[in-house]
């Protein structure tokens, strides 16, 4: 082995003591999440407190519909992620060279390209599903501006991805402390001084991640091992690319499968024509955020680690990896999820002052943050399956176990009974069924997988 490989691993993810390793590699991406959902909280209650009830609401509706835009090219960081770990599982700088560049040159394609398609569909969306006259026009600033400087997002997760392939969550923490900051002093300045309601929300938002982007960029520049980024070395190898869109292109579209259920989801929100409604479900939605990031640390470290055991060819630590995963979420998320409903009123007197939308929120967090630790087991299970080369099918069974229950639900029982608690409840079912399914197919392809080596 290399010098140069050696100093590229931060962390022993193949040999190493497998529970101290996933909590060390967890706790700084649980932080930055936390800090994440932090900040958008900060933008929901700045945005609310000193812009409005309309304002709050254009805000949250847009959630669904930009998170379905941008799932896709999100999806493709995962397949940087799995193909720049198994570089580094199998000590191959030279690819693990190539690897580097050519994530880079694929999140600069697809930034610019989402900031594209984002521009011309975020107005129709809006539309589609049925966003009310008093706050499509704030809703529709908000998605502008904030597609606009997508690259700068693309361009960090890409980075921060390759960082955390070599066990290094610490700088990107850092990173997003840093932006996370300068954002929430920008919605200050931009919301309560000058008064420019969602634009300044999206400006701030913008202008942090290019920051972020900034930063995470010129990390890489600076290494000194094989994970080295020169800008002018940029350069897709078709190769990777192909196993990135074989990984990363599935991952996407169950993510655009889950955001358009979320946008049917939003759309039967919009139908009962009530700001107060839209904004209760959206502070419940954004308090649940903080429940996920007791589990999302843990979904992607399986990732990362069973890409690692991969490309180290050590396939017998592959099911360790997933139950030590799978308990260390279970246990994380459950714990917050009944903090969060225990003291639910206290925590949506932060976004508002509305008694209605006060209610509206705390039914969100007991119908759905109750059960989130169930998305935790089904994104484990899922993760694992992509870090060992499979994503296709997982993602075919999550379209069905998710999207086509959610919408069934929706069409179907809703509206036979239009209340906010059965539009709501879908969510924990379709968790429970997909993750049983998901589940067998683990199995299978694990005991296939072992039969074979």
């Amino acid at each position: 082995m290399s010098d140069t490989t050696k100093k590229s691993i931060g962390m022993d993810m193949v040999n190493g003591p497998l529970l101290a390793n996933m909590i060390r590699f967890s706790l700084p991406l649980m932080f930055s999440m936390l800090l994440e959902m932090l900040f958008n909280a900060a933008d929901t209650i700045i945005v609310g407190k000193f812009a409005g009830s309309e304002a709050l609401a254009a805000v949250g509706s847009t959630g669904s519909l930009f998170f379905l835009l941008v799932s896709l090219f999100n999806g493709l960081s995962i397949g940087g992620n799995v193909v720049v770990a198994r570089c580094l599982g199998s000590r191959d700088d030279e690819r693990l060279h190539r690897a580097v560049h050519t994530s880079y040159a694929v999140a600069i394609v697809s930034g610019l390209l989402m900031s594209v398609v984002g521009l011309a569909l975020s107005m129709p969306l809006l539309k589609l599903i049925g966003t009310p006259q008093s706050i499509i026009r704030l809703s529709n600033q908000y998605m502008a501006i904030c597609f606009a400087g997508c690259i700068f997002m693309v361009v960090y997760n890409f980075g921060s991805a390759i960082l955390r392939s070599k066990g290094d969550t610490q700088r990107p923490l850092k990173y997003l402390t840093i932006s996370g900051i300068l954002n929430v002093v920008l919605n200050m300045i931009f919301v309560i001084v000058f008064h420019l309601s969602v634009v300044g929300v999206a400006l701030a938002t913008v202008i942090s991640r290019a920051l972020s982007a900034w930063m995470v960029t010129s990390a890489l520049i600076r290494e000194t091992d094989a994970t080295r980024l020169d800008l002018h070395q940029l350069k897709a190898d078709p190769g990777m690319v192909k196993e990135m869109m074989r990984i990363g292109i599935p991952a996407g579209v169950q993510g655009m499968m889950f955001a358009l259920s979320n946008v049917v989801m939003q759309s039967s929100i919009n139908s009962f024509n009530s700001a107060d409604i839209i904004a209760g479900n959206s502070a419940g939605s954004n308090i649940e955020s903080f429940v996920y990031i007791g589990m999302g640390g843990f979904s992607q470290a399986v990732v990362t680690f069973t890409s690692q055991n991969i490309g180290a060819d050590r396939k017998e630590n592959i099911g360790r990896i997933m139950f030590t995963a799978l308990a260390l979420s279970t246990v994380f998320g459950l714990a917050i999820s009944l903090l969060v409903v225990r003291y639910g009123p206290f925590f949506l007197g932060f976004y508002t002052d509305s008694e209605t939308v006060l209610e509206i929120g705390q039914i969100r967090l007991n119908v759905v943050a109750k059960y989130l630790f169930m998305n935790g087991v089904l994104d484990i299970i899922v993760g694992s399956l992509r870090g060992m080369g499979y994503s296709s099918m997982p993602t075919l069974l999550m379209v069905l176990g998710i999207c086509g229950f959610r919408l069934g639900w929706l069409w179907t029982v809703f509206p036979k009974h239009r209340t906010i608690e059965m539009v709501l409840i879908v969510y924990a079912l379709s968790w429970l069924i997909t993750s049983i399914v998901e589940g067998i197919l683990w199995v299978v392809v694990r005991h296939r997988d072992m039969k074979q080596a």
